[in-house]
């Protein structure tokens, strides 16, 4: 059904905030690109400088396609790098590499954070798939489905939360260490600072998006604020 409340609350905010935070990526990320590291190193070698000045000697740093597809898994200790980064000697591609390269010394260094992140992933799965459905049929059933379906939902927020402090703390060692490990040189820091704390911001765009949806669900059945009839 047309729900003008949603579009006007959730639509279309979640469109500005999620989609602003994408442009400021991509533009960090593109202006970065074309500026070079004085000391010459690629993503995948900064990768894995800071990996070998932390003592981890069993990740495998590897290529990938897509853009801005880099990611660690912690199940194959596989440091994935985008085809843009992996070969790149830019102070962005430097920057993206050694933040995930900190998600490698967090799993390394068991951070707690991580873990949880990673534990709660089936059931933020099933809260992506199913709870949106189960919210969204509760409003024409009762409103204690739709109180089933939030609270399947709110895994995904949980999921969310988590991964704010994990990537943070990424973003963080990568900042710290680039510079430690010989990687740039301190006046360098600039561009490699603006492309991660682009980055930062879609989680945290994303993290706004899912409780405006949640809170939407909520006013709308009468479980928040009064019923809506």
């Amino acid at each position: 059904m047309f729900d003008i409340q949603y579009i006007l609350f959730v639509m279309i905010p979640g469109l500005i905030i999620s989609g602003g935070a994408s442009l400021l990526v991509k533009a960090a990320f593109n202006r970065y690109s074309t500026v070079t590291s004085r000391r010459g190193y690629t993503g995948a070698q900064a990768a894995a400088r800071l990996l070998d000045v932390a003592g981890i000697g069993d990740v495998q740093i590897v290529p990938t396609h897509g853009y801005l597809t880099d990611h660690y898994n912690p199940q194959t200790k596989q440091l994935a790098l985008s085809e843009e980064v992996y070969a790149s000697n830019s102070l962005a591609a430097i920057g993206v590499a050694c933040h995930e390269a900190g998600h490698a010394m967090q799993h390394a260094t068991n951070y707690a954070p991580l873990g949880l992140r990673s534990a709660i992933v089936p059931a933020a799965g099933i809260g992506s798939s199913i709870g949106y459905m189960v919210m969204a049929v509760g409003l024409f059933v009762h409103p204690f489905v739709v109180g089933i379906g939030a609270v399947i939902f709110s895994a995904v927020l949980l999921f969310q939360l988590v991964t704010l402090p994990v990537e943070f703390d990424a973003t963080a060692r990568a900042k710290r260490l680039v510079v430690e490990a010989g990687i740039v040189d301190e006046d360098e820091c600039y561009g490699i600072d603006r492309t991660l704390n682009a980055a930062a911001l879609t989680y945290v765009a994303a993290v706004i998006t899912t409780l405006l949806t949640l809170l939407y669900f909520l006013v709308r059945s009468g479980l928040l604020g009064g019923r809506d009839d």
